[in-house]
């Protein structure tokens, strides 16, 4: 058959809604008669639409190594390692967001997988951007075992913008059970959230299904608890909801209420259905409702992360009897503190005091910071995994790990690293419990911090708020649900006034939508709703909390400025910066200057001296300057960068640089009354990254109006001998002190955590010499030890006395 013929063929054909693959293979010559079967490899099949997934997996393994996986018409399986090469590697590692590979591994060097072995003879060039492109076998052609699974070895160094992240996470068959949920009996407790006791169901085709009780266990419960993010189980009360089944099913069968002649209920009728109505069952679900076993038994140990980790039994479509002698399985879990409010519940749940998460956007995610000796200090992830993440999890009150993080994925801590090698066995009650490994430098850096994500109960936070008129879903303005007296629900606008960052950062946690990048007290360009009234005013947020209705605002509204484009406004991001001050520097660097003034002209006019300054007779005379020198991390996971653009940056002509924030640094000198007695502010000089860390190259520089910022991984350091990085201390006089340095007091850029934003440091001034000793940020301390630090109260106070 000739190409035109053909042509006109398939042109009928598609007129006709149908297809001639024998034309399309007739139009190109085939081999297949003359060929012999080969192994030489051939290309894969074309590539699908949706790109292919690929994961790393097996134990034991860091973040960016393991066994590869690959996800192929709904089934997860794995790569032979015959004929592997480091070519192969490198396209595997750039697919998974690395830069690039250092190594491979063969023979199932991280445990055996399971399922289909997908591909086999794979021959990449190296420059492939998936591994779909390579030669091979083709798909599922493969003489393999899953001992000769292939495994890679990453470069520690993220593409940059590539959004996945370093996750170890459960990797099971949710095939099986996809999703699990509790379905409360009680009428009651339908409304109070978290939901804590009811009925186990798990997603089973288009709607829910029951799991038989028999042979259930409490290992199981408390593995549902901990998937529904709670950290313990308990006793659940099996013979009322056995009465609840019988009461149920004798409503069914309950014979018609009798009615006099004239319709009206007989006085026996009345007294029966008066007894009704002052039973219990009147809170009761009693409609009966028809169960669908899916599974008949569940043998969990109790440290699985997923009802899918453990032996189930499913049950047989043609069974006589899905559940002879039971009934739904029912469990009750215990919330851990920060859900408790609602729950009704007496008995409270302590949690671990040297445990803690930094870092996280979400409230049940973060760094993990252990306690040690007064001091926290971080764990390293070598053999970080979800078993010692589930330990972590639950002592703090959640429930067991969803994923297990590695390569400060919540950004890196600055203290000592405390464990390694932590080898939990799921049952411990706190991560101290679990074998560690001593740790040397040269065992671990803090760009292995390991973090967790926890499960968290839900608590339908986000259904109370939403942001409209942005450009993405990560920004608009903010409007909060209301009820009048009717109760009749309806949107309403946040009054913008004193709205900053940190009330940001609450509305982007509720939201579930990461940081807040911005405040915003004027939306005027996102006039896109008819929702115009405000109806909320004067929040007030610790930055803490889970939702905007724990923060403090006014009881009736007051809002000066109450137009639509005065509302509250957010822009949210996944990721934050994160700045901490060297505080070990600082205390090694400290010394008192006594510096003419003829040579202070300059500093004088950026406003760098005490207020005493302007009446010395200039230009005799001297200052007494304190001088130390200042190093600035930024050890979170997005650039720190200026709220201001640079069209709006300030020249200072005096020292030749711009300024790009009004105020970058408060220095303080305070009192035995917690009074500050003298003080020093650097506005940005120029935010620049002096130098990095290994392998993380310099992005800002301020030399020829560049750009200002601190990147990831890098530091800005002001050297003591440069203008204004001093406090002056000529009118002060010999005494105990308290030094205090706070970066970013003004929150003007957001990030992951203030917390650490204050230096504090004793201090001790002779007249002549000084001394700085237990220097330390903010939350580096136990509150026992910042208690002795603090021997005073108001050291925050920012008065001049």
């Amino acid at each position: 058959m000739d190409k035109s013929r053909c042509k006109q063929q398939l042109a009928f054909s598609l007129l006709l809604g149908l297809w001639l693959p024998h034309c399309l293979t007739q139009t190109t010559p085939s081999n297949t008669a003359t060929s012999k079967p080969t192994t030489t490899p051939t290309p894969s099949p074309s590539p699908r639409p949706e790109r292919l997934k690929v994961r790393l997996s097996g134990y034991p393994r860091k973040h960016n190594e393991g066994r590869i996986e690959l996800f192929y018409k709904g089934e997860w399986g794995t790569i032979c390692d015959d004929d592997f090469t480091i070519a192969n590697a490198h396209v595997l590692c750039h697919h998974l967001g690395f830069v690039s590979a250092t190594g491979w591994t063969h023979s199932a060097k991280y445990g055996k997988g399971q399922g289909k072995i997908w591909l086999d003879n794979v021959q990449c060039h190296g420059g492939e951007k998936s591994i779909e492109f390579c030669k091979s076998r083709g798909w599922g052609n493969s003489d393999c075992t899953h001992d000769e699974d292939a495994g890679v070895v990453c470069k520690d160094e993220r593409i940059p913008g590539f959004v996945d992240s370093n996750v170890i996470d459960a990797q099971v068959d949710e095939n099986k059970v996809e999703e699990v949920r509790l379905r409360p009996v009680v009428g009651v407790a339908k409304k109070k959230l978290p939901i804590t006791e009811g009925v186990v169901e798990v997603k089973y085709k288009d709607g829910w299904a029951q799991i038989c009780d028999v042979g259930w266990t409490a290992k199981n419960t408390r593995v549902v608890c901990g998937m529904l993010g709670f950290p313990h189980e308990r006793k659940v009360n099996k013979n009322f909801y056995r009465r609840l089944k019988k009461r149920a099913a004798e409503k069914v069968s309950r014979p018609k209420v009798n009615v006099s002649a004239g319709g009206r209920q007989t006085p026996k009728a009345k007294a029966i259905n008066k007894s009704k109505q002052s039973s219990p069952g009147k809170r009761l679900y009693l409609e009966r409702q028809k169960n669908n076993f899916h599974l008949h038994s569940v043998a969990c140990t109790g440290t699985e992360v997923h009802l899918a980790a453990c032996p189930l039994e499913f049950n047989k479509p043609n069974a006589t009897s899905s559940c002879a002698g039971g009934m739904p399985a029912v469990i009750s879990c215990m919330p851990g503190p920060l859900f408790m409010q609602n729950s009704g519940l007496k008995k409270k749940l302590k949690i671990s005091s040297n445990v803690r998460l930094k870092g996280g956007a979400k409230v049940g995610e973060g760094r993990v910071e252990v306690l040690k000796d007064n001091v926290w200090g971080t764990v390293c992830d070598d053999r970080w995994n979800l078993l010692s993440a589930s330990v972590v999890c639950r002592e703090l009150g959640f429930g067991s790990a969803k994923e297990a993080l590695t390569g400060a994925r919540m950004g890196q801590g600055m203290g000592p690293i405390y464990m390694n090698e932590v080898k939990c066995l799921g049952q411990e009650r706190s991560i101290w419990d679990c074998p560690v490994k001593n740790i040397t430098s040269e065992n671990c850096q803090h760009s292995e911090d390991a973090a967790v994500r926890c499960n968290v109960p839900y608590m339908g936070l986000e259904t109370s708020i939403r942001i409209t008129g942005g450009r993405t879903r990560y920004e608009g303005r903010v409007e909060v649900l209301t009820s009048d007296p009717n109760g009749t629900q309806s949107w309403g606008l946040i009054c913008g006034e004193n709205w900053s960052t940190k009330e940001a950062m609450v509305a982007c946690r509720q939201l579930g939508l990461g940081y807040a990048n911005q405040g915003l007290q004027e939306t005027w360009y996102w006039d896109s709703s008819n929702v115009t009234d405000m109806v909320m005013s004067g929040v007030k947020c610790m930055g803490n909390e889970m939702a905007l209705s724990q923060c403090q605002y006014h009881k009736t509204v007051s809002c000066q400025r109450a137009a639509a484009k005065f509302a509250a406004g957010v822009i949210c991001s996944e990721t934050a910066s994160d700045l901490v001050l060297n505080a070990s520097l600082v205390e090694q660097t400290v010394y008192i200057e006594d510096r003419p003034l003829h040579m202070l002209y300059c500093a004088a006019e950026e406003d760098c001296l005490s207020k005493s300054a302007a009446k010395a007779n200039w230009p005799y005379g001297h200052r007494r300057l304190l001088r130390f020198s200042s190093q600035i991390h930024n050890i979170g996971r997005a650039d720190f960068k200026p709220k201001a653009g640079r069209h709006s940056w300030v020249w200072h002509a005096c020292h030749g640089h711009y300024h790009s924030m009004d105020i970058f640094t408060h220095y303080d000198l305070l009192n035995a009354n917690g009074t500050k007695v003298a003080e020093g502010h650097k506005a940005s000089f120029c935010l620049e990254d002096t130098d990095c860390q290994e392998g993380i190259s310099k992005r800002y520089e301020c030399a020829n109006f560049g750009d200002q910022g601190i990147t990831v991984g890098c530091w800005d350091l002001y050297r003591h001998d440069i203008d204004c990085q001093w406090i002056d201390i000529t009118d002060i006089k010999p005494g105990n002190y308290i030094m205090q340095v706070v970066i970013n007091p003004n929150y003007e850029v957001a990030e992951s955590d203030f917390t650490n934003n204050a230096m504090k440091c004793n201090c001790k001034y002779d007249g002549h010499r000084i001394w700085f000793h237990n220097c330390h940020i903010g939350d580096a301390l136990s509150e026992e030890a910042e208690r002795r630090f603090e021997k005073y109260p108001g050291q925050l106070n920012n008065k001049i006395s």
